[in-house]
């Protein structure tokens, strides 16, 4: 029997046959050849770092007995390859989310007749299969969208709008038009209420182009039910959206129960639970984004069906822990990363044995911070391995990133290896390349000098990601990935060593693997440490050393004269002509060395001979060690070296037992830069794929940028291949890569060659300039580049201020380096705002915030309010914590803003420049937590102010002058100036003019913006600095027309006295309300004497509305007495003229203002008792007067204002309510809810979307309600 298969292979058509190894030709074509044997083993690489030989030798060490902790995003229970380990064990034994993300709290619930009220209004029945001895519930209510990561919030988003939303609101745009047309062609001359029908099914249309046009998900909310039920806690999450409970499904704490559950069939998203009933908190544990997933699965997915896709530890078991902040989009948080080290260390439940953090960020400084001293701890103290990833941020040096980049060393950074092998099977290369560090993978020397890198390992990988990604498996690449090789390495020598009753710890293990990688030839250190990583090998090494007495201590190494706590020697920036004396200070540390014997302590002793390969590096031949702080002196002479980057390293290995390997290493990096003047080139450079060129250049004083032109020598026969990276880096001391000088761009020279490249630079410090050919883009290329120095410089530096008390700001711009043309701009395009915080207080955190042995962590809560008076773009700013995470002394500075209903808006945390809230006029409250375990600390913080930067509509630009007069003056403003080399010229900046300024300017309002000063375009793009422009109050206008008090001095003091007596009973009259006899009598009272004024019987009006029982037709009376009053002719008489020539015009139109007011009021006071009578009186024969009555009333007042006007809009909409305008009704509701959103106004939306049989549209505002008016703020 033949079977046929179409295949699409050189456009034919081919049959296979199962019994024979040929197939037959067709159309009389030959058969292209192809490999059948897929690599599916090189899908998620093993062979390059030996684990499959070592499983192979070794089957049930292949990671049985050990825990890996995933930092991560957090893993799905869920996910393919994640349900068991290779004898049959739990895989994920814990979930636990330390951010906070996924908190509910909780408040007790009332019970009637077995129904809970839940907090969303729903009636929650509670299911009788459920066992609760006490009868004590606690509920609390989340948003389903505020759990999903980025990626399913916006294909759930999309879903519903193509699926639920669009076709029902087309439907109804649809039919209602219809209705519109069908109404026009039997009424083509619409008058009356004809007319005022059409205009209804018009507003309808109107509606619902403007609920389309501005359509918003909020997505719905679910009640949580929690309770305990005799033996463990309990929680029920009504993913039913209706209070079907046993419809519902009820979890247990996920390490007691391994209940896992999904928010649904669409989402795909898995969750779990954890309860904390002394802190009234449900926590629901999920993912925000694949990333950890996908580490874990590299770590130790197992698939006993499939073992080619099982990650490098298929028997170890894992706990999921999720750093990343969903409200950060996935950004970890100092408050997660302390809660994720607490939970490790706990050790109750289980031992974790190694963590993977395939997380980081770029730490301005490495020797001191409170989460890196944490970190520390974790392994100096407690034995857990932990395992980095060493960032991707390459490939230029020193762009390491926080972790590793800690106080101590002890952490194994990992940097990204790609195996000729994984270029075939993962990235389907046409050629195979030979193995090199992937382009992006980050390189060492940390800024402080140590490595960063330990090793480096397979840095992709194919295999399993969540189920909420609809997809079994996929590639992702990075440092992460090979981290997370690494920590399954780790737990298959744990595995091994715990079989064998080995003894070991973090430091013998991270020698091991430094030890034991292979060094690979042809590639830099910065970017593999000690090499590729090899399992077995490693194994070998930890049992035959295991009783060597350094096996549990690390070494703490530190260079005494080279800045802020080094731990080696990085020379750069330094001079290098002539030689350099180091102390380098080395202190032996036990594992957990306060619980350590004194025994051990006493008896530790080491003879070390030192080494070191480079012949510039001077050292000791011997160093004897004991318990203590030792040193011993280094000279490096660099004099010698070329330019360029050197590096070696001084090692100090065993006398006793030297083939053991080092036991600590000093690392020394020289980087010897080349002098130039403005320009250097480089021509012919051969680049292979991965080739890399470092260029260290001195960057003249005076620079401000540099331009590279990269030429592509052969365009036609090398354009296809030319894919490069330039990354120029210069350090800045306690500033990392990123904050210093940058550049870096991903270019094709295909299409950018001698496209000029300009970029920042800073005079006076050493530029490298890092050319790389990207490791994918195959072929050999010849290229020749130059790169080029101009400047303008500032004698204000490179950020410049200007405080509008101050006048005219002189800069003094030199061009150092050449004749340059000038033509400065100043554009300010922020506002911001500082404010102090209303109200704060500390209070201590529960007991995921408790480090043990019982340190309590303690919570700074700031509130700060402030308000938006149009839409706009802010950038919330906590200035004196920003920019700072690891390395702060503070473990925390989220914040949250929330809007005058409570309803969350935004949250940001470390990195102010990451974070934007969009905006809509409204109040607003900033809601701020510190974190830190003394207590006093928090107190120093509790009047810390907060900037809010709001986006200016439209830019503002200050005046620049070439001379100080013509600043004074305002006169001939400077629009180009030229510098000669070497010469200083000077300009004038004069200060905004009051117009330009806010009519209200705050205390220590700003605005922000730039400053350049070049006229050439490249240096005009790159040259701009930060301009801050510190405003002053805005001047106050004097009225040149008399005040009607001024008007009114011919008055006696017996007058005066009588009109304030009066006005002061006229306020009273409104305070005492609905007194009842009291105020009836002070009116009267007041009417008899004064029956011509009127805010009397406004102010009695005002008394009416407010009582409890409203008296409709007194109201309808009073209204009369008012409207009496008032010349409704003189006043449409006066608005109808187009100006007012007369002397006493201004006092006129006061007067005029004040009564068209009074009015108004009298007339929509009437019209809305009116509503109401009809609404009452609607089946008797004098409703159909009343209802005249009300038309009438609306006539007149939209005779003065518009009916949307929040005067009237309240009469606005009930007359339309009582005549079944819901169209007008309910664009007039929709008005009030973008004014000033409340649930009563919103709840009103509803009823008239329910009245116009818009289902879709009440659904949609009816679930959002919980969301928008929620009881309590947001937590923490």
């Amino acid at each position: 029997m033949l079977t046929a298969y179409r295949l699409t292979v050189l456009h034919e058509i081919v049959f296979f046959s199962p019994f024979f190894s040929h197939c037959y030709r067709i159309f009389g074509q030959a058969m292209t050849s192809y490999d059948t044997s897929f690599p599916r083993d090189d899908l998620l690489p093993k062979k390059e770092t030996g684990a499959i030989s070592y499983l192979n030798k070794f089957p049930s060490y292949n990671g049985q007995g050990t825990v890996i902790a995933i930092f991560d995003s957090g893993v799905d229970p869920r996910a393919p390859g994640l349900q068991v380990t290779s004898d049959g064990k739990q895989k994920i034994i814990d979930c636990f989310d330390g951010t906070g993300s996924g908190d509910v709290a909780l408040v007790p619930a009332e019970v009637k007749n077995g129904v809970i009220s839940g907090l969303s209004g729903r009636s929650l029945k509670i299911p009788d299969s459920w066992t609760n001895p006490s009868g004590e519930y606690w509920i609390g209510c989340k948003s389903l969208y505020q759990l999903y990561p980025t990626a399913l919030r916006e294909r759930m988003l999309k879903d519903f709008k193509e699926n639920k939303w669009d076709p029902s609101h087309k439907k109804t745009l649809a039919e209602t038009t219809k209705k519109l047309q069908a109404f026009e062609l039997a009424n083509p001359d619409p008058s009356g209420s004809e007319k005022a029908t059409k205009e209804d099914y018009e507003m309808q249309i109107e509606m619902l182009n403007t609920l389309e046009k501005k359509f918003s998900n909020l997505g719905p909310c679910f009640d949580c039910v929690v309770f305990n039920d005799g033996q463990q806690w309990r929680a029920c999450l009504d993913t039913s959206y209706s209070g079907r409970l046993s419809e519902c499904k009820l979890m247990g704490i996920y390490r007691e129960t391994f209940d896992v559950g999904t928010l649904s069939e669409e989402d795909q998203l898995s969750y779990s639970i954890n309860v904390y009933p002394e802190d009234n908190i449900l926590e629901i544990v999920s993912m925000c984004s694949s990333h950890g997933t996908h580490v874990a699965s590299i770590a130790s997915a197992c698939f006993p069906d499939e073992p080619e896709k099982n990650g490098l530890a298929p028997g170890a078991q894992i706990v999921s822990i999720a750093i990343g902040d969903n409200r950060l989009g996935s950004m970890e948080t100092g408050t997660s990363l302390v809660r994720a080290m607490n939970r490790v260390i706990e050790q109750t439940h289980y031992k974790v044995d190694v963590i993977n953090m395939s997380y980081g960020e770029h730490a301005h400084w490495a020797h001191s911070g409170r989460l890196g001293e944490l970190m520390s701890d974790v392994v100096n103290k407690y034995g857990i391995v932990w395992v980095v990833s060493g960032s991707n941020h390459g490939p230029a040096l020193s762009t390491v990133g926080t972790p590793p980049a800690i106080s101590t060393t002890s952490l194994i950074g990992v940097g990204a290896y790609v195996s000729p092998e994984m270029m075939a099977a993962e990235y389907s290369l046409r050629e195979k390349l030979p193995g090199m560090p992937y382009t992006w993978s980050s390189r060492g020397p940390c800024m402080d000098g140590s490595m960063g890198i330990s090793i480096c390992a397979p840095g992709g990988a194919i295999t399993s990601v969540p189920n909420f990604m609809l997809r079994g498996s996929q590639l992702m690449n990075g440092t992460s990935m090979a981290a997370p090789h690494v920590t399954g390495v780790v737990a298959l020598l744990i595995s091994g060593l715990k079989a064998r009753r080995v003894p070991f710890s973090p430091f013998s293990i991270k020698r091991a693997l430094e030890q034991t990688a292979v060094f690979l030839d042809g590639v830099e250190v910065f970017a593999q440490g000690h090499g590729l990583i090899q399992v077995d090998r490693a194994f070998d090494h930890l049992v035959a050393y295991q009783d060597q007495q350094e096996r549990d201590v690390r070494f703490h190494v530190t260079i005494a004269n080279s800045g802020p706590t080094m731990k080696g020697i990085y020379m750069r920036d330094m001079p290098t002509s002539k030689p350099k004396e180091f102390s380098i200070s080395v202190e032996p540390f036990f594992l957990n060395c306060e619980e350590r014997d004194a025994d051990s302590k006493i008896k530790f002793n080491i003879q070390l001979s030192l080494a070191c390969s480079a012949s510039w590096v001077q050292i000791p031949k011997h160093f004897d060690l004991m318990y203590m702080v030792r040193g011993f002196s280094v000279r490096v002479d660099p004099t010698g070296l070329a330019a360029g980057v050197h590096y070696t390293s001084i090692k100090a290995y065993d006398s006793v037992c030297p083939e053991k390997g080092a036991v600590f290493e000093v690392p020394v990096t020289i980087v010897k830069p080349e002098t130039v003047r403005n320009q250097v080139s480089y021509s012919k450079q051969h680049f292979t794929p991965g080739d890399i060129q470092r260029r260290f250049v001195h960057v003249p004083d005076g620079a401000s940028w540099a331009v590279l032109t990269i030429h592509l020598e052969n365009m036609e026969a090398e354009a296809n291949n030319a894919r490069f990276i330039v990354h120029a880096v210069q350090l800045v001391p306690e500033l990392n890569c990123k904050a210093g000088m940058e550049f870096y761009k991903l270019i094709d020279l295909q299409e950018q060659s001698n496209t000029p490249l300009a970029f920042a630079v800073k005079g006076g410090r050493i530029m490298e300039l890092c050319l790389t050919k990207w490791w994918a883009s195959l072929g050999t290329v010849q290229i020749s580049y130059s790169v080029s120095f101009r400047g303008v410089t500032s004698d204000k530096g490179s950020v410049v201020s200007m405080h509008a008390g101050q006048g005219i700001l002189r800069l003094d711009l030199k061009a150092s380096l050449a004749t340059e043309e000038i033509a400065p701009v100043v554009t300010l395009k922020h506002q911001v705002q500082p404010f102090r915080p209303t109200e704060f207080k500390i209070v201590p955190l529960g007991c995921r915030d408790i480090i043990l042995p019982g340190r309590q962590i303690y919570e700074l809560q700031l509130n700060y309010g402030f308000n938006i008076a149009k839409a706009t773009e802010v950038v919330p700013n906590c200035s004196l914590l920003s920019d700072t995470l690891y390395e702060s002394e503070f473990e925390s500075q989220l914040w949250m803003i929330f809007d005058s209903n409570k309803q969350f808006i935004s949250a940001g945390d470390a990195y102010p420049g990451n974070y934007t809230a969009k905006l809509e006029k409204g109040d607003y409250t900033l809601r701020l937590h510190v974190r830190h375990e003394k207590k006093d600390f928090l107190e120093k913080l509790q009047d810390m102010p907060v900037l809010i930067g709001q986006k200016l509509a439209s830019p503002i630009t200050l005046d620049i002058y070439g001379t100080h007069n013509q600043a004074l003056i305002q006169g001939k403003k400077l629009t180009s100036a030229t510098i000669p080399k070497g010469t200083t010229v000077p300009i004038y900046i004069s200060p905004l003019s009051s117009d330009k300024c806010s009519k209200t300017v705050g205390v220590g309002q700003y605005f922000s913006g730039t400053i350049s000063y070049c006229k050439d375009e490249q240096g005009k793009k790159v040259g701009t600095y930060p301009f801050d422009y510190t405003l002053v109050e805005s001047p106050k206008k004097t009225n040149g027309n008399k005040t009607e008090k001024e008007s009114e001095k011919g008055k006696n003091a017996k007058e005066e006295m009588i009109e304030s007596l009066r006005d002061l009973k006229i306020t009273w009259l409104t305070k005492l309300g609905d007194s009842g006899a009291t105020s009836a009598e002070m009116y009267e009272e007041l009417k008899t004497d004064f029956p011509e004024h009127i805010p009397i019987y406004i102010a009695r009006l005002q008394a009416l509305e407010s009582e409890k029982e409203r008296n409709l037709k007194a109201i309808v009376e009073t209204a009369d007495l008012a409207l009496k009053k008032i010349n409704m002719s003189e006043l449409l008489e006066f608005y109808g003229l187009k100006s007012d020539t007369r002397k006493d015009a201004t006092k006129i139109k006061s007067r005029m203002d004040k009564n068209k007011t009074y009015l108004l009021e009298a007339l929509c006071k009437k019209g809305l008792a009116l509503c109401e009578m009809y609404q009452t009186e609607e089946k008797e024969d004098k409703s159909t007067t009343i209802l005249e009555d009300i038309k009438n009333i609306f006539n007149d007042v939209a005779k003065f204002v518009e009916p949307s006007d929040l005067k009237v809009i309240k009469f606005s909409i009930h007359a339309a309510l009582v005549q079944k305008h819901y169209g007008k009704a309910l664009r007039w509701v929709y008005k009030q809810l973008e004014e000033k959103p409340t649930r009563e106004v919103d709840e009103k939306m509803i009823e008239l979307f329910a009245a116009l049989k818009w289902s879709h549209c009440e659904e949609c505002f009816g679930r959002a309600i919980p969301l928008k008016y929620p009881s309590a703020f947001r937590p923490f």
